[in-house]
């Protein structure tokens, strides 16, 4: 089995939030009700003021406030799904694993199409709270290890913060460029060790839309 992250991995950008910038075109009311509030998260985040999966809420609430979310989903992906990597297309196999702390409800209808498996955060629309832990950094290694999925052949992702589950796998590899260059994971020395405990200390990375 085969393991990728996703934003920034196979596909180039944060999908969580180019589909909040698709739904506030449709629906220009989150301009004022959603976008002024996640700005003020992002900026209390940098600051030290909030944690990151405090932010992380924020920036999916918009998700609460979508009533055509399931057609809006579909449009979306029929728009963007062109944009998922060449290589990764190439080499894609029925068992692939595509983990990623993005919502499931964003995740599932682009894997649906690719006819690959998926984990991802949990997040109730509804309700505006994550129903599990966030997908990221530790969570994804300490997921896969508690749920006893398959030895782990190759793993690829954009960030030293999946250093966790990269070293679950057989091999990892540091997807760069736009997610359209692949390379073998760093080395694990010292000074990168401190980087990536910083990067996991410090939270999540956005890739924002090309």
């Amino acid at each position: 089995m085969n393991a990728y992250d996703f934003d920034g991995t196979i596909f180039p950008s944060n999908c969580t939030i180019g589909f909040a910038f698709w739904c506030m075109k449709r629906h220009p009311k989150l301009w004022s009700t959603y976008a002024p509030r996640a700005f003020k998260s992002v900026v209390q985040y940098k600051l030290g003021k909030m944690p990151s999966y405090l932010m992380m809420r924020e920036l999916y609430s918009y998700l609460m406030d979508v009533d055509d979310f399931d057609v809006q989903i579909e449009r979306y992906w029929d728009r963007n799904e062109r944009r998922i990597s060449s290589w990764y297309l190439k080499q894609k196999k029925p068992d692939d694993l595509i983990i990623s702390a993005s919502p499931i409800c964003i995740v599932e209808p682009i894997a649906r199409r690719l006819g690959v498996n998926f984990v991802a955060t949990d997040y109730d629309r509804e309700f505006g709270v994550f129903l599990n832990n966030l997908m990221y950094a530790r969570e994804k290694s300490r997921y896969i290890i508690d749920h006893g999925f398959p030895v782990i052949d190759h793993f690829y992702s954009d960030s030293l913060s999946d250093t966790p589950l990269a070293l679950c796998a057989e091999q990892a590899h540091l997807v760069t460029n736009g997610a359209q260059k692949v390379i073998d994971w760093p080395q694990l020395d010292e000074p990168t060790i401190k980087k990536v405990r910083k990067i996991i200390d410090t939270g999540w990375t956005i890739h924002l839309e090309d």
